[in-house]
């Protein structure tokens, strides 16, 4: 009787082991955190939610949450003007403590990927504190002459190179570590030239050819070579802000300014981007232009343009065209403009319509 019922306890005592959820728990002791609101980003290959988390006033905070198989946790601080991004492991506890205002400078524990970026990120202190200074400065605005500002721009970059040069050099000596992904990750993804991305890839240890951001990667620098100079122009059809289909063969043997915009960026108008100009200087016949604009409201768009003495070929974000067009020509930031040929490749992309108004002058005027 007695070893029947140590038989059932056991049984009783396995179901319940195998039924428990693993939970991820987090930690904080911040300093001079203001705002006592923090954001923390869960995402998984197949979902993304959002916990807000209320800090003690000395910055202390818990979080126990269960682990659905997420991959990173993105913390947001300082109404979601500062933020780091943390790698959770099963069964490990994270902990988090230090200056909020120098992110990067977080002790992050708890996890092999987590505790190898901090040790990283600790051993660059000096570069990183330098560049919060120089980023502070820029920020901060001043009546002081240009040249301080160059001067300014110029020791940020040097320091940026820097903390570039360091990552590389640990990536090269730890290509089986997830944390070498995670630096790829954070400092060599360019729109513009790949061929360094594509050699860290190519470096890294098959174990970590499942790792997410590996496949994130590589993603990205298929998107980036699909709208390399020279590569042909990804094709789309669209409906403009009048409802007229619009798609790359409309613009068949003219050259096309494919400009993305958004009404709150400054940049984008058209007078900064050069579009009046390029507009008004060259021919429909021979240079035409479609403007991509992450804008919802169409039909307050649409009383914009039909005010303005230059009629725009719009396409706004009202069915998704605009996100979807984003996706396609790969655009991260705004403005960005892409030069196409009459031939359909893409010639130019950048976010100085300046640099689009000279070339067109060179080719059309030659």
């Amino acid at each position: 009787m007695i070893k029947r019922g140590v038989i059932v306890l056991c049984t009783l005592f396995c179901l319940l082991s195998c039924g428990k959820k693993t939970v991820f728990q987090l930690e904080g002791n911040l300093s001079n955190l203001k705002d006592q609101t923090i954001y923390a980003v869960f995402e998984g290959p197949d979902k993304r939610f959002v916990d807000t988390i209320k800090c003690e006033k000395n910055g202390r905070f818990h979080l126990n949450r269960e682990q659905l198989n997420f991959s990173s946790v993105t913390l947001l601080f300082e109404h979601k003007s500062r933020w780091i991004t943390l790698y959770p492991e099963s069964g490990e506890k994270v902990s988090l403590s230090g200056d909020i205002q120098i992110p990067e400078l977080l002790e992050i524990k708890g996890g092999d990927i987590n505790d190898k970026l901090t040790a990283f990120y600790k051993g660059q202190s000096s570069l990183i504190k330098e560049r919060a200074l120089l980023q502070q400065k820029l920020n901060a605005g001043s009546d002081s002459l240009v040249t301080d500002e160059t001067t300014t721009t110029s020791k940020l970059i040097n320091v940026n190179h820097q903390l570039q040069e360091r990552a590389e050099s640990y990536i090269r000596k730890n290509p089986s570590e997830a944390a070498s992904v995670v630096l790829i990750y954070r400092f060599f993804r360019n729109n513009e030239d790949t061929r360094l991305l594509d050699e860290f890839l190519a470096l890294l240890e098959p174990s970590l050819k499942d790792f997410f951001l590996v496949k994130e990667l590589e993603s990205f620098t298929a998107r980036a070579k699909r709208t390399a100079i020279g590569a042909e122009a990804p094709g789309f059809d669209l409906k403009n802000i009048y409802n007229q289909p619009v798609s790359l063969d409309s613009f068949a043997n003219k050259y096309l300014l494919l400009s993305f915009t958004a009404p709150w960026c400054e940049m984008c108008q058209t007078d900064n981007l050069y579009l009046d100009d390029i507009k008004r200087e060259f021919p429909k016949d021979k240079v035409d232009m479609l403007l991509i604009s992450l804008d919802t409201d169409q039909t307050q768009v649409r009383k914009i343009v039909n005010a303005d003495t230059i009629k725009w070929n719009l396409v706004t974000d009202s069915a998704g065209q605009a996100t979807t067009m984003l996706e396609l020509y790969n655009v991260t930031a705004l403005p960005r403009c892409f030069l196409i040929d009459n031939e359909g490749k893409i010639i130019l992309k950048t976010d100085n319509g300046l640099e689009v108004k000279k070339l067109l002058e060179q080719i059309i005027k030659k």
